[in-house]
């Protein structure tokens, strides 16, 4: 007699949680049943609102990622599903080809974290889950089967050939003539895609350091190592840009024309501004040049992570024609129908990596990214993080800011500093008198506290951060 599991208590004892997006947590801890009580309580907490016979499955590149997938597909047998595998594919690809469908998705994922770690993220018919669904899940009382095996995958390159046709579509075939663009490919999930891509649109395209290791590239924390390769790559094979994107290609890494890599925000600003949004959702934590340009009609600042920034698409939608989002590490999300060179692209509300990246291109045609940049208010941003600190002292370092912002400021060094406001959309935000910002707040998918810097300068910015860090590694 097969032994029987109940989903909720399998996923409270598992040690994985849910973060900014996706349920996180150690390989060691995503066992084939764990990962069954995952994708067996995602399917039956949207069953009775959504009709459907097949759920979607993609993976990246980590070496685990490819068995989490077969227990997930396994489980979803015992509710009589078909399941679809689209093989290695990037996070968008498989949303972008599982909504057009009409089905749920599930994607195996760590993102950016190392590869001891992985993830599932999760998508409805309609998109990505909120965090109302989260909790359905988490609560779920669901009765499975314990699984005893695994069977072999076979990949459907369906959804790879609809991305690629999603971009290509939008432009003439000679749109990137005359462009070199390097692909730092590393393990990202896209590698592969990203140059038929950029290929088909006549760009000139060079693979730059494939790794057959798994490499956790954090977008929004960039290695010193990867901003001296940038600026060495631009000069030794003569690019235009340089294009990366994080582990599950869902987070872009951009380049001008120098090899300097844009910060997300500002990828997301000019990427948006290329696009004519009128509305746009960004996270609390993003560059106050997106009100300073007064390029867009309305901003709305919500919590980080994509669920906060999809769930304001919602009330955006209600009053203006085009509605996007993006955050500090890129990813740029499309709120709603837009029209390119006079072709239709339609809402993709999760993040997405090649978006920005050609819509850059498209605005640097007639000048270049640097001029793009230097048409933008002098506000510059920086972030690093604190790794392996563990989340409680990081939520006695955010609750003592709260209580005594003084005391805080002092330990950190800012104690000859006025402060001007203080926020907690999201963490502890605080801007002083001569609107510098520094901005502290626990990663949500690791034992890591953030730190982001804003000034005038980059070199201002990059001192709070760097300053405010090493402060922190000495708090007691």
């Amino acid at each position: 007699m097969k032994s029987k599991l109940a989903s909720a208590a399998v996923i409270a004892q598992s040690g994985i949680a849910f973060g900014t997006s996706g349920a996180r947590g150690l390989v060691s801890d995503f066992t084939p049943n764990v990962c069954a009580a995952f994708a067996i309580a995602f399917i039956k907490s949207i069953q009775a609102v959504f009709s459907f016979n097949t759920v979607a499955i993609a993976i990246d590149n980590r070496p685990s990622s490819y068995a989490m997938a077969q227990a997930c597909a396994e489980s979803l047998k015992q509710l009589n599903l078909n399941v679809v595998y689209y093989g290695v594919i990037p996070t968008p690809a498989l949303a972008y080809k599982a909504m057009q469908d009409n089905m749920p998705s599930i994607m195996i994922t760590g993102s950016h974290i190392p590869f001891d770690r992985n993830g599932l993220k999760f998508y409805r018919p309609d998109g990505e889950i909120t965090k109302a669904d989260e909790q359905a899940i988490i609560n779920s009382v669901s009765i499975y089967n314990a699984l005893n095996s695994l069977t072999e995958l076979n990949v459907n390159t369906a959804a790879e050939n609809e991305y690629i046709t999603r971009y290509t579509s939008l432009f003439t075939s000679d749109f990137l003539k005359g462009n070199r663009i390097g692909i730092y490919e590393h393990s990202s999930a896209g590698r592969d895609l990203y140059h038929k891509i950029f290929t088909a649109l006549g760009a000139d395209v060079i693979a730059l350091e494939r790794s057959d290791v798994f490499v956790p590239i954090d977008t929004e924390a960039v290695s010193e190592e990867d901003t001296l390769k940038a600026l060495e790559w631009v000069k030794q094979y003569n690019l235009d840009i340089v294009f990366s994107t994080d582990g599950d290609g869902d987070r872009p890494l951009v380049s001008d024309e120098n090899g300097n890599w844009l910060r997300g925000d500002i990828l997301g600003l000019l990427c948006a501004n290329a696009l004519d949004i009128e509305a746009l959702a960004v996270p609390v934590s993003c560059n106050t040049a997106i009100e300073k340009c007064e390029k867009f009609t309305h901003v709305s600042r919500t919590k980080i992570g994509s669920p906060y920034v999809i769930a304001e698409f919602a009330n955006l939608n209600k009053k203006y024609n085009t509605v996007a989002g993006f955050e500090a590490n890129g990813g740029f999300l499309l709120g709603s129908d837009v029209l390119i060179n006079n072709m239709p692209l339609k809402a993709l509300p999760t993040r997405d990596a090649i978006l920005p990246a050609l819509m850059l291109l498209a605005a640097a045609k007639n000048s270049s990214i640097t001029s793009l940049l230097e048409h933008l208010p002098s506000r510059y941003t920086y972030s690093d993080r604190v790794q392996n600190f563990a989340t409680e002292k990081s939520l006695w370092i955010i609750e003592l800011g709260k209580k005594n912002i003084a005391d805080l400021m002092a330990k950190l060094g800012f104690g000859s500093m006025e402060v001007k406001s203080i926020h907690h959309t999201d963490g502890l935000r605080i801007t002083f008198i001569n609107n510098d910002i520094i901005h502290l707040r626990p990663s949500g998918n690791a034992p890591e506290l953030r730190c982001y810097g804003e000034a005038e300068s980059f070199l201002t910015a990059k001192q709070l951060v760097v300053s405010t860090l090493n402060k922190i590694k000495d708090l007691n």
